[in-house]
């Protein structure tokens, strides 16, 4: 069962090349969090050592902030995505975009409990985990009498596993909810559900494992062992990439499947012709609001203890969110004159997408450069590469997401240094002990990001349009011309988000 599909991870994987590269970064570089010194990387491995007569026990305060973290994943996305989404398009589109946010999420949740944290989160090969965790098996130790233990980025810390569990539940199903934005106001429902099924199983579950899977800091008991543990971790983790909390896994991997909906939708009636404007900006900045808030646990929990690094990931989803604002008004203020709400809004998401990855990997310093390169370069997205394109693009997921993710993923290898302010990253798991600014290569861990950015993009791409074909080929992407114009809230779901 280990084996699952690794013909398929092999094939898809054009970028072999980037296993080797553990050699080029210093000490392994083995993207990391809470040590003495070094920087977090991201949300990570699950299974902790086999349970002993003194095993750790989890503390309440960490065990206290995973679940309001959790918490606040939910809340930015229902209702801060749905709301943010759905005052975007057109009001006879409203309550579609409502409806397939929060039934993608509620779909993708009971998937992740069923196979799809297994696949991402237990040991399997360097692509897909195995069925160890099928049906959550196993999260309840008869033997001991306790839930078992997950493990943190400390030795010697961890949480209970079944709260990291539903913690990464809600960034599978905000990672799926992210991709209805590009082909909103025309697909079908059905077809909605099915692709976000397949999608998930073959794209979202095995980005995850090559990103974030690991064999946890207690693991690395001597130096004789750590070869062999990290031949164990995912693809990506074993190449040095650092990703805090989804970068790659959530915006990349996300945009690159909106992307290739949008082009193989069709673009939507009266496209260019006809206005479609947003109907409700009100709403649309209650959205951002709301994923900003949210947010804050989405990247300060991705620490999963409540720590320094917690705090580091907080302070700068804060900064740099709050500088993409200011350079996404004065980009639109140098081209149009005017700054608007709804670029505010945008350039809000566009700063918290771009500091994800680099959240508790990078200095306050950093994290702000981030937020105000973002803000101009997702802005150029939306606006200049969206034409160059070609695609219907409704909500701009790949302007948004998938350019401000490439960003942040690529200048988390700059301002990780430590010579730029950055924490670095744990070079030696035994002791524990961090990269020193004379052995971190700023070109090195760039050349790692980049590796990692193109290898989620070849992944996604071919996956998604796989997807889409089989969607298509069984019960068809889109609705019908007459469906599309009168609306697909009422020709959908019967029902309308206004009653005049």
């Amino acid at each position: 069962m280990k084996k699952l599909l690794a013909s398929l991870a092999l094939g898809l994987s054009l970028l072999g090349g980037a296993a080797g590269v553990l050699a080029q970064a210093p000490a392994a570089a083995i993207a990391a969090s809470e040590s003495a010194a070094p920087a977090a990387a991201a949300p990570t491995a699950i299974t902790a050592p086999p349970a002993a007569a003194s095993a750790p026990v989890p503390n309440k305060g960490d065990t206290a902030w995973m679940m309001v973290s959790t918490l606040l994943v939910i809340l930015m996305t229902i209702p801060g995505l749905a709301l943010f989404y759905g005052g975007l398009v057109r009001s006879k589109n409203m309550l579609s975009v409502l409806m397939q946010v929060m039934v993608t999420f509620s779909m993708i949740v009971v998937l992740w409990l069923i196979y799809g944290y297994s696949l991402a989160f237990t040991e399997g090969n360097a692509f897909f985990g195995g069925f160890d965790r099928l049906f959550m098996r196993g999260i309840w130790d008869n033997v001991a009498g306790s839930f078992a233990n997950g493990a943190t980025f400390s030795k010697g810390v961890v949480i209970p596993e079944i709260v990291f569990a539903a913690f990464q539940a809600t960034f599978a199903a905000i990672t799926c909810t992210l991709i209805v934005g590009a082909f909103a106001e025309r697909m079908k429902f059905a077809a909605v559900l099915m692709f976000m099924a397949i999608w998930f199983t073959f794209s979202y579950a095995p980005m995850a494992h090559m990103v974030w899977f690991w064999m946890g800091p207690d693991a690395y008991t001597g130096k004789e062992v750590v070869d062999a543990m990290n031949a164990r971790a995912g693809y990506l983790w074993q190449s040095g990439a650092l990703d805090f909390a989804g970068g790659t896994v959530v915006h990349i991997n996300a945009a690159v499947a909106g992307l290739v909906g949008a082009l193989m939708v069709g673009k939507r009636i009266g496209y260019g012709k006809e206005s479609m404007a947003p109907h409700s900006l009100t709403l649309t900045m209650v959205g951002a609001a709301l994923l900003w808030v949210g947010w804050f646990g989405f990247n300060a929990g991705s620490a999963l203890e409540a720590n320094g690094f917690a705090a580091l990931a907080f302070i700068n989803t804060l900064g740099a969110t709050a500088a993409a604002v200011l350079a996404w008004c004065v980009g639109e203020a140098l081209m149009r004159g005017k700054a608007s709400m709804l670029g505010a809004a945008s350039g809000a998401v566009a700063g918290l997408v771009a500091i994800t990855p680099a959240a508790g990997n990078v200095g306050i310093g950093g994290g702000l450069v981030i937020g105000l390169a973002a803000g101009f370069a997702c802005l150029w997205g939306v606006n200049g590469l969206k034409k160059l394109l070609g695609a219907d693009d409704s909500l701009d997921v790949f302007g948004v997401h998938g350019i401000g993710g490439i960003l942040g993923a690529l200048l988390t290898g700059v301002f990780n240094s430590p010579s730029l302010g950055g924490p670095g990253f744990v070079a030696d798991w035994v002791t524990a002990t961090g990269v020193t600014v004379a052995d971190y290569s700023i070109v090195s861990q760039v050349w790692i990001q980049a590796k990692a950015v193109l290898t989620t993009i070849v992944w996604s791409g071919v996956v998604s349009f796989i997807a889409y074909k089989v969607v298509d080929m069984t019960i068809g992407l889109r609705v019908s011309e007459e469906d599309e114009r009168q609306g697909l809230d009422i020709t959908s779901h019967g029902e309308t988000a206004y009653n005049r």
